[in-house]
């Protein structure tokens, strides 16, 4: 049967929100995560839905992606078609021409988790690969430990010193207030928890939003930051655990996140804070 690519409306995006809980489970290869399009409604509803595709077969999800800028698709296939043959080649026809108005010519990137056929037919077109990332992990069977912080969810009124947090710990000008409220008025805010560490003055200086895929599901961190002005006092490792003890309460039967492995300062806080370090992961890349 045919396999179809689509880009689903603003309502359709649920369909492809809800294959992506599904397929998620904790031996899982670190891959897209339904909680990496829930924080992607930070730029709105339809702007969100505008990145999304889905592959279908007979009616049925196979695979979803996310653009994650123009020349960066994100995704993940269900878990029962990682070797199936059509399925695979289709992607890498999909991802290959710029016709298929997916990726456009030039240097272009996919992420996609280890063991899909889809990596050995890529290897054969000439695709490379990218800097390495490193997935942490962390279990939650038994309860976690205190955060050693002041922890309080942000809300509303934290809004702007939320992205106050963000521009600080990741350098750049783009998190508003906007976001917070934005992705908090999304359809998927359900499945988060958006948390504040605070210093002896009030002040934020951590913050962590993680996003639960349901019962007996991992959970993502999606994102973690730290003020500048905060950096090195603990802050990171415990807005960290205290997502993970959020996510334990939702349910989440682990707590997964994945940052480059040149972020030395990142991996160390994850291990702080629980999480054990697996083997690296790097995506596929062509540049011509």
């Amino acid at each position: 049967m045919t396999i179809v690519l689509g880009t689903p409306a603003n309502d359709g995006v649920r369909e492809a929100m809800a294959a992506l809980r599904e397929w998620q489970y904790d031996a899982a290869p670190m891959q897209l995560h339904s909680g990496d399009i829930g924080w992607n409604h930070r730029l709105g509803s339809a702007e969100t839905a505008a990145v999304v595709r889905t592959w279908s077969r007979d009616g049925r999800i196979l695979a979803v992606g996310m653009l994650d800028s123009p020349t960066l698709v994100r995704m993940t296939v269900a878990p029962d078609a990682f070797q199936d043959e059509a399925l695979a080649r289709r992607l890498v026809e999909d991802f290959s021409l710029p016709e298929r108005g997916l990726l456009p010519e030039g240097t272009v990137s996919v992420e996609a988790p280890q063991g899909l056929l889809l990596h050995d037919l890529l290897t054969k077109e000439g695709w490379g690969v990218d800097e390495p990332w490193t997935p942490l992990f962390r279990g939650l069977a038994e309860p976690v430990e205190e955060p050693g912080v002041r922890i309080r969810e942000i809300g509303a009124e934290q809004a702007q010193d939320f992205a106050d947090v963000l521009r600080s710990a990741f350098n750049t000008s783009k998190p508003t207030r906007e976001y917070w409220h934005a992705m908090s008025a999304g359809p998927f805010y359900e499945d988060a928890r958006c948390l504040g560490a605070y210093d002896d003055q009030g002040n934020v200086a951590a913050v962590v939003t993680v996003w639960s895929a349901g019962p007996g599901k991992p959970g993502l961190v999606e994102p973690m930051g730290v003020h500048e002005d905060h950096r090195g006092r603990g802050y990171g490792r415990g807005i960290t655990v205290a997502g993970a003890a959020t996510l334990r309460a939702m349910g989440s039967s682990s707590v997964r996140v994945c940052t480059p492995s040149s972020n030395a300062g990142g991996i160390a806080t994850y291990k702080a804070a629980g999480f054990e370090a697996r083997p690296e992961v790097r995506d596929r890349i062509r540049t011509a």
